[in-house]
């Protein structure tokens, strides 16, 4: 077969079916390139009708890790990349989420962090380590989320990216010969040689019994939702089994009220979210050989060990309960009635639980993200996808010669991994790579 980029010529306007196919096309290797980066000079953000080399929708871990790349490591001038994001701020949302579960560690170890080198975050560390506790603890030297965050703030200000941001959203794409033209919410329109689809979930998984907009019912992750806003003591049930729901109940227990942690199975306990295989060859080389597309989503679907917590966490939580610090209920939810001043949680287990606040930690939605905006690039671009609905695409993670994608949506190419932290830094060693070939044919 063709490479990808050679098969998907530029397109007309004019909108088509999209391709849906069973296998993954076969790649021509990528050039690897000797050449260091050149000094950099801070950027001034320029007109927004100037043409762009790169355009990354999305502020988030992935979107600020691949800008760091392509301007750290790529030589890609800052003037001629922009970061298109809703946001006031870039990683906004990461922050949110996890303040809002009280999340002390991460998850990942400390080489899994937005900047350049993968030993950078301990060197940010540095001699603080001497005299501050609990930057990281065991296994895989986890680094604490102050740590992470502000190492995360002297990427961006470092490569001054937050000069690159863009506050809107992307409404449309439009790919054109030479470029792809992006819509945004603030009437603007930008014009990039090539754009970065660099867009995680913002659909809530929201259960069939959970109401919608009442006053006592929130998900954790729901913008606006404030945990410091429950007084104290509360009677609160959080309704989930993961990482997410446990460290919320630890956090609100701390705080002084009485938690319920309702899941549907038994505390499943993995240090990380899939095994550590699926970072290097052991298991990926595996999903390389494997040519079908539907055998690649089951081997993604089985690899996951979704709502699962990490030993450290599951040994709080059983100190917990065994203290009688949190009541734990393994049981499904039958219905829910509330009133203006009180829920009642109905359980699997004949239980009803009377609370003074309903909380979700029930994740995100696990399908195709970019919602509108993916949909309608699909149609009008005639972009292949799998039977799953997600991209098909390269090595370089080029969905079309204009259009490389990173995250849930290239996860069919780099794997059970593709959407975490892990997942953004493999998505930026392709994308590096990519550039400086693209770079080298264009010279």
């Amino acid at each position: 077969m063709q490479n990808l980029e050679q098969d998907l010529e530029c397109l007309d306007a004019s909108p088509s079916s999209p391709r849906q196919t069973d296998r993954k096309p076969e790649d021509a290797p990528l050039e690897h390139s000797t050449k260091t980066p050149s000094s950099r000079k801070r950027a001034q953000k320029p007109s927004q009708s100037d043409s762009l080399d790169w355009l990354v929708i999305g502020g988030g871990i992935h979107g600020v890790h691949l800008s760091a790349r392509l301007i750290g490591e790529a030589d890609v001038s800052p003037e001629r990349l922009l970061i298109v994001d809703p946001a006031d701020h870039l990683l906004a949302r990461w922050r949110r989420c996890t303040a809002a579960t009280g999340m002390t560690h991460l998850r990942s170890p400390s080489v899994h962090h937005v900047g350049l080198a993968p030993f950078a975050l301990e060197g940010f560390a540095g001699k603080r380590r001497q005299h501050e506790p609990g930057l990281f603890t065991g296994p895989y030297k986890r680094p604490n989320l102050e740590l992470f965050n502000a190492h995360s703030d002297s990427v961006i200000e470092d490569l001054g990216l937050e000069d690159r941001h863009v506050k809107a959203r992307a409404l449309r794409c439009t790919v054109q010969p030479d470029g792809v033209a992006v819509s945004l919410s603030n009437d603007q329109e930008l014009f990039a040689r090539r754009i970065v689809l660099a867009l995680g979930s913002e659909d809530l998984h929201w259960p069939s019994w959970a109401p919608h907009d009442h006053p006592l019912v929130d998900h954790i992750f729901e913008p606006g939702f404030d945990p410091t806003s429950l007084t104290s003591p509360s009677k609160v049930a959080i309704v989930g089994g993961g990482i997410s729901a446990v460290q919320a109940a630890l956090r609100l227990q701390g705080e002084g009220h009485s938690v319920h942690l309702v899941s549907r199975h038994s505390v499943r306990t993995h240090q990380f979210d899939s095994a550590p295989g699926w970072l290097g060859p052991k298991l990926m080389n595996g999903f390389r050989r494997e040519s079908c597309l539907e055998a690649r989503r089951t081997m993604i679907r089985d690899a996951r060990y979704r709502g699962s917590v990490p030993p450290t966490v599951r040994a709080h939580l059983r100190t917990a309960i065994d203290q009688g610090a949190i009541a734990w209920h393994e049981a499904s939810v039958e219905t829910v009635h509330a009133t203006r001043d009180k829920a009642t949680l109905v359980l699997s287990d004949g239980n009803s639980l009377e609370l003074d606040r309903l909380l979700l930690a029930t994740g995100m939605s696990q399908e195709r993200p970019g919602g509108a905006l993916v949909d309608e690039l699909i149609e009008t671009a005639n972009l292949p996808v799998a039977r799953c609905g997600f991209p098909v695409v390269d090595r370089a993670l080029r969905w079309h010669p204009r259009i490389h994608v990173s995250g849930a949506l290239a996860e069919l190419e780099l794997g059970p991994t593709s959407r975490n932290i892990a997942g953004a830094r493999r998505a930026g060693e392709r994308l590096v790579r990519c550039a400086w070939a693209e770079a080298a044919s264009d010279r």
